[in-house]
């Protein structure tokens, strides 16, 4: 998994391609918000257009973000889960734990 940051209107993007699994993007992942909290970034939007697959370790690293952000008082946001990743959110019904948007104007202006 590559990962690609980027700001706007103060919100952090964190452009996700590839898979998010075990050993890969899921290291990668966690390094990249633990920068960002570090940094004192909380507002992070993850999107996941890019993202073909994601396993167990890679849902979990997800969720543990959510919660790191959020224990930092950060907020964390989904945009674009194309539809084989908005079915794993849904089927394990995280698509109600996470705010998730498919238009990245509407991610960032959640913000304000």
């Amino acid at each position: 998994m590559r990962v690609k940051s980027r700001e706007r209107d103060g919100v952090t993007i964190l452009d996700l391609s590839g898979d998010i699994t075990i050993g890969q993007g899921d290291v990668e992942l966690r390094k990249e918000i633990s920068e960002l909290i570090f940094n004192e970034k909380k507002k992070i939007i993850l999107n996941l257009r890019k993202v073909d697959f994601i396993d167990s370790s890679g849902i979990g690293e997800i969720v543990r973000s959510l919660t790191t952000i959020q224990k930092n008082g950060g907020i964390l946001k989904l945009l674009h889960l194309e539809a084989k990743v908005r079915d794993l959110f849904t089927i394990t019904r995280l698509i109600t734990v996470f705010e998730t948007f498919e238009n990245e104007k509407d991610a960032v202006d959640s913000f304000n």
